[in-house]
């Protein structure tokens, strides 16, 4: 269906035979040439009972939908656009929203390993390269109890393809590489290296979150679920995951927002 040769098929049996071991996390890896939402695919395989594990990943997604109902779209094979599922049914729902966190700070420190570029986690769930975004997660929460997980991190996207201009690609980047198999695989070994640590310490990650953040120390624009705006310094992680703006009237400690990074004055 896809032509492009500077753009190569994902190999599910690759990637099933690096990361789909006994003791593993992933337990079933599926590549699809194109469907409406890897995440709406994930979501309806839990319904019908898939264990934790699986992951669908996609060369084109019709549907994709980022945070606040924005879509995500890109040109077929230029993204790793995957959803995974987790059933996190130890830790007290309270804490689900570290996911959240944990997950760009899984592909951050996955693109640094074998991209080699200084990827940085922006609160609370994109993956950032000096400011230009290179990738976007959406958590949805299903009964089960579980969470769908997706992933869309910009690959081969080229200048001209760009949906904004503060978008990148690891091409873009130049990165050491843009398989898409190699990306896929550090991902997640990466997330479940993470995932495992939060299930035994929902805190312990909070030193790399800190160390990685592109959004600590900044001075930000948050608009809040209710539409209202708050400007002020993003001081610190509170170890529930909130984001501790200090602003003009006192500290706030915010669980959901989209931040934008202001410039210095």
């Amino acid at each position: 269906m896809f032509g492009d040769l500077d753009r190569p098929p994902l190999d599910a049996r690759y990637l099933s035979g690096r990361l789909v071991r006994p003791g593993s996390l992933w337990t079933q890896i599926d590549v699809l040439e194109d469907t409406p939402s890897t995440n709406a695919d994930v979501a309806k395989a839990a319904a019908e009972g898939a264990p934790e594990g699986l992951v669908v990943l996609t060369e084109y997604q019709s549907a994709g939908r980022g945070r606040l109902g924005r879509t995500w779209t890109t040109p077929p094979r230029s993204a790793l656009l995957m959803s995974a599922l987790l059933r996190p049914t130890t830790v007290a729902p309270e804490r689900w929203p570290w996911l959240g966190l944990l997950v760009p700070l899984a592909v951050a420190a996955a693109v640094r390993q074998v991209a080699q570029i200084p990827a940085q986690v922006k609160w609370p769930n994109d993956v950032l390269v000096e400011d230009r975004k290179l990738a976007g997660i959406l958590l949805e929460r299903i009964d089960g109890p579980a969470v769908v997980v997706g992933m869309g991190i910009n690959v081969t996207l080229r200048e001209s393809e760009k949906p904004h201009p503060a978008a990148t690609s690891l091409a873009l980047e130049n990165a050491a590489t843009t398989d898409r198999v190699t990306v896929a695989a550090a991902v997640l070994r990466e997330l479940e290296t993470r995932y495992r640590t939060w299930l035994e310490d929902p805190t312990a990650l909070l030193p790399e979150y800190r160390e990685l953040s592109a959004t600590l120390g900044r001075a930000v624009r948050v608009e809040l679920p209710d539409g209202a705006f708050l400007e002020g310094t993003a001081r610190d992680l509170a170890a529930d995951g909130r984001l501790i703006v200090d602003t003009p009237l006192g500290e706030r400690a915010l669980a959901a927002g989209d931040v934008t990074h202001l410039r210095a004055r």
